[in-house]
């Protein structure tokens, strides 16, 4: 077997695995917590939001998810339901609707993915500075590419 591109291949096809391993656990904490798998994506996205002390709209929510307005509200609705998230008015405009998340959904997300992250965060630190920062520049330019690729 030719060895041209072949690292690149094996790396690209550990990748997919990884994204698929990572599927495979969201879609094992949805089934335990009674959940739809775009349900956690929205929590995701909300979450990152808060990390980054950012207001998410229900508009901003369906185009980070790939929704339309009704697919939007329908998942927003169940995580209401549920105690996940609640709708507050903006603070720099009060006419916004804001999508916030509960500090209990953060708390059971945790508790499920916190040991997964923290074996991760254990693996990073084997690397240098150099290799890690490495590492996050390929998976950063990855994620654009999958971004763009959409």
């Amino acid at each position: 077997m030719p060895t041209e591109g072949r690292d690149e291949r094996e790396t690209v096809h550990l990748l997919r695995a990884v994204a698929v391993e990572l599927g495979l656990h969201s879609a094992r904490f949805a089934g335990a917590n009674g959940m739809h798998p775009t349900d956690v994506r929205a929590l995701i996205a909300l979450m990152d939001a808060r990390r980054a002390a950012e207001e998410m709209t229900a508009g901003r929510l369906g185009a980070a998810l790939g929704l339309n307005s009704a697919g939007t509200t329908a998942v927003v609705d169940r995580l209401e339901r549920a105690g996940h998230v609640r709708r507050v008015r903006g603070t720099a405009d009060r006419r916004k609707v804001v999508i916030e998340v509960e500090e209990r959904a953060v708390e059971l997300g945790r508790s499920f993915f916190g040991p997964l992250i923290g074996r991760t965060a254990e693996l990073l630190r084997g690397y240098d500075d150099r290799e890690r920062a490495a590492i996050h520049g390929f998976l950063e330019g990855v994620r654009r590419a999958a971004a763009e690729a959409g």
